[in-house]
């Protein structure tokens, strides 16, 4: 993001910088604000009031941003928020409970994702040259990238993300693949973050979502 708007800082104004961050910021709050949400919504109604008491089932992005995770969003592209804690053991439903909360987020961030491609493409189609609408456009296009990205990256089978955690609702206590990723699942996510691994796959899958989202739009044109 640094790198991003220093490289934008000799096209744009004072006043489009401050928008551009301000557009960036606020979808990166409601993308996580979303996610959360969710596996708090979903955990209450599989039965576990841990997130209602914990004051987690909530919109508000106070709630669930980390200050710590913001900061990392805008220097480095990758941040995270304050992880909703639940109690498996009070699900009506252990495994189902676990599945769904697990995934949840990853959904949610898929459904907003698609949202705002939609809103975004019909953007396009406008072209007033006022403050507000590149503010308005810049929004929509983060809040597709940035709620696909969460949800790309969410859902790799890493351990402590939210794939890991929903394959292992299906698997029997210690079997192999979660005892190994439980041990070294940290390490293993960093050299995927340091590497161009994780870049490479990203930019493979980020391009075939947006060409299937933008082409469903499209359709109504």
């Amino acid at each position: 993001m640094i790198y991003f708007l220093l490289s934008l800082s000799t096209e744009l104004n004072a006043l489009e910088i401050i928008a551009f961050v301000l557009a960036y910021f606020l979808s990166v709050c409601l993308a996580m604000s979303f996610h959360e949400f969710s596996h708090a919504f979903v955990a209450t109604k599989m039965g576990d009031p841990t997130p209602k008491l914990q004051g987690r089932l909530t919109l508000n992005p106070f709630a669930h941003i980390s200050p710590m995770g913001i900061l990392c969003f805008f220097l480095v592209g990758f941040g995270w928020a304050k992880p909703v804690e639940v109690n498996p053991l009070c699900f009506k439903k252990f495994r189902a409970g676990m599945a769904w909360v697990s995934i949840s987020g990853v959904i949610t961030n898929f459904i907003l994702a698609f949202i705002f491609s939609g809103l975004f493409y019909f953007s396009l189609l406008l072209n007033p040259s006022n403050l507000l609408f590149f503010f308005l456009q810049y929004f929509l296009l983060f809040g597709f990238i940035v709620n696909v990205s969460l949800a790309i990256f969410n859902i790799l089978p890493i351990y402590p993300l939210d794939g890991f955690n929903f394959i292992k609702s299906f698997l029997k206590y210690e079997n192999k693949f979660v005892l190994f990723m439980e041990k070294y699942g940290s390490l293993i996510m960093l050299i995927i973050l340091i590497t161009p691994l994780f870049d490479l796959f990203y930019n493979f899958v980020v391009i075939g979502i947006e060409n299937l989202f933008f082409g469903f739009w499209g359709l109504f044109l």
